[in-house]
């Protein structure tokens, strides 16, 4: 079941989402109706974009202070993600003016911090989606009124050519403008450091600071920018995008052109009405596989996003209907997806009377580790096993852990974002390792070391590869995920989440149940048991104790601003819960191993009642469960 995704109708969403800031406005304190009404009117005059002008002026004249309270209280947040929100007038959403506000403290921020800023430049690329391209055209502006070369892409693109570019060109940092696979009405400004993964704590707080420091709008030359005419600006659309293909070509294709050309494989693939079409029929070209068939209706980029209620292939079945008629119509077993930036891969699988299986964002990591791991040994056969390194986040399941032990890898767990990902890989090759492959659960995967970042081209075109293996040998994919299971041991999981939308509620949940206090103030007496289930061991990367650590003191880095405790069970079960920064969701993932798959499904079941029964309360908190 799928983790990040919202399995509810757009008008649902419309009438929850506000419903969520405004708890999470008065948690922090409202500013009065005055302040609000300053904020606004100086908001009309710097915000030169007619129609959001035009929209906070009539809220202002209705005198619509709830309105007004929704959009100023508080900024829309830059983390360690950047930004991302729904694009209306005001302070706290995405709009021509927190974009330009955003780049104004982005480019102080690197111009201070890197002396070079200056000659190296920065790189800047956009989806699809509804202002990208002015998104992307007022970034690139900024920097370049302060004298910063920038390489801006002439096309939409996907979000990996960012990090891409970004190192092929040793630039300070990459900016993509993209909300990924959020509702049609967000959009988004993800950053990259110079090493080409994203950023890390403290650029977030120093970047944050600096654009509280320059909010007032600098003179931009938006027209040369809309002309592709000046001399600071670069173009790097015709060459990062055949130095890419090349790179994969040479680190992550195992089979030759030739015999991949002579694969019977057939597989379906939709972009998801974003960005991923033309630039993975260049993938399968590269790679040397035959032509996929498309899903001609999600081909075309498609800001509305007009075939889906939520543009995440995450989402499964619903998500993927048409390419499942599409599969069947052209007698198609493999189906492959990107979401719409093209970051994340979907895999679905039709079995002889044409029903689908949607591979969790676990089976396939396990499928693409096994396959990179043995495929590279292969073509590496003195390679020193333990000098070769494979990760996954700590939601992630376990099963990579245990075929690294099998196998003699180095394996590490991280954080949960492919931030704390990108990151590790590159601390762990400047230690001498060789980096093989990264995954998180919520379908994200990163095979080798092209770019250090999530990235759904590279991992689609491997995965098709994986695949032509795997029809030449007379197996379905379904077959050879058992046969890892055999190998390394059966791996049930089981993630979802519930809605929580006031805030003060989740705390609750966590401090009055799952640390068993009244207060933060008090020590934390975690339960001892769920159900029938004994606890062995407890993780609160909240508070930082970790009783599996001789000194109590947990190894991965601390956040006192979220919630996240992972429980390990007698039984070997491993169940993380945590608050979704980015969405009014409480999120659990579970996993428990054995040898018979049926029995361990059932047990773990079991086990999750039991949390959600007595440690989450559903009922009395009003927690909501997706419609799946």
């Amino acid at each position: 079941s799928p983790v990040d995704s919202d399995n509810y109708t757009d008008n649902q969403q419309s009438n929850r989402r506000p419903t969520f800031e405004k708890k999470e406005m008065s948690a922090h304190g409202k500013k009065d109706d005055a302040a609000v009404q300053v904020e606004a009117e100086q908001w009309v005059r710097w915000d030169t974009d007619e129609k959001t002008r035009a929209e906070l002026e009539a809220i202002l004249a209705a005198k619509n202070f709830e309105e007004l309270h929704a959009r100023f209280d508080s900024r829309i947040a830059f983390g360690t993600a950047g930004l991302r929100g729904r694009m209306e007038a005001g302070a706290s959403r995405m709009n021509q003016l927190t974009v330009l506000q955003a780049s104004q403290g982005l480019c102080m921020y690197l111009l201070e911090q890197i002396p070079e800023t200056a000659t190296r430049g920065i790189c800047v690329g956009y989806d699809g989606r509804h202002n990208s391209t002015a998104f992307a055209e007022i970034t690139a502006a900024v920097f370049i009124s302060k004298g910063v070369p920038v390489y801006l892409f002439s096309e939409i693109v996907p979000t990996p050519f960012v990090p891409y570019c970004t190192t092929q060109k040793k630039c300070v940092a990459g900016i993509m403008v993209t909300a990924s696979h959020n509702p049609k009405d967000d959009n988004g400004y993800k950053v990259y450091w110079s090493n080409g993964s994203q950023i890390v704590s403290p650029h977030d707080k120093g970047i944050a600071d600096k654009i509280a420091a320059n909010l007032e709008p600098w003179t931009l030359d938006l027209e040369a920018m809309r002309k592709r005419e000046h001399a600071l600006l670069r173009d790097p659309t015709e060459e990062i995008p055949k130095a890419y293909y090349e790179e994969i070509v040479a680190k992550c294709s195992y089979r030759s052109a030739e015999a991949n050309a002579a694969s019977q494989l057939k597989s379906v693939f939709t972009p998801m009405h974003g960005v991923g079409g033309k630039w993975a029929i260049e993938a399968y070209k590269a790679f040397g596989l035959p032509a996929f068939v498309p899903v001609k209706e999600q081909f075309e980029p498609d800001p509305e996003f007009s075939t889906v209620k939520f543009p995440n292939p995450e989402e499964g079945k619903g998500a993927l209907a048409l390419a499942t008629k599409t599969a069947i119509e052209n007698g198609v077993t493999v189906i492959l997806a990107n979401d719409p930036d093209s970051d994340r891969l979907a895999v679905a699988e039709l079995d002889a009377n044409n029903e689908i299986r949607v591979f969790t964002g676990n089976e396939i990591g396990i499928m693409l580790g096994a396959w990179v791991w043995t495929q590279y040994q292969k073509k590496n056969p003195d390679v020193d096993p333990s000098k070769c390194c494979v990760l996954n986040t700590t939601v992630s399941s376990k099963m990579l852990s245990a075929m690294a032990k099998k196998e003699g890898l180095y394996y590490e767990e991280t954080l949960t974002g492919f931030k704390w990902l990108g990151n590790k890989a590159e601390a762990l090759m400047n230690e001498g390792y060789r980096f093989l492959f990264a995954f998180e659960e919520a379908i994200g995967f990163m095979v080798g070391d092209v770019c250090l970042d999530k990235d759904g081209i590279r991992g689609l075109v491997v995965f098709a590869e994986l695949a032509s293996q795997l029809k030449d040998e007379g197996r379905t994919l379904a077959q050879y995920l058992e046969s890892l299971y055999a190998k390394y041991g059966y791996f049930a999981t089981n993630n979802r989440y519930f809605f929580c939308y006031e805030p003060s509620k989740q705390v609750e949940i966590f401090e009055k149940h799952l640390r068993c206090r009244a207060s933060p103030s008090e020590p934390a007496n975690y339960p001892k048991k769920f159900g029938r289930f004994a606890v062995k061991n407890v993780r609160d990367l909240t508070t930082g104790f970790d009783s599996c650590q001789s000194d109590n003191k947990a190894i991965l880095p601390v956040s006192t601003s979220s919630q996240m405790i992972t429980f390990y069970f007698e039984n070997g079960c491993v169940l993380t819960l945590r608050g979704s920064g980015t969405e009014p969701k409480l999120k659990y993932y579970a996993e428990l191993s054995g040898s018979d798959g049926e029995a361990v499904t059932k047990e773990l079941a079991e086990l999750i009642d039991a949390v959600v029964a007595e440690g989450l309360l559903p009922e009395k908190y009003g927690l909501v469960a997706p419609t799946d």
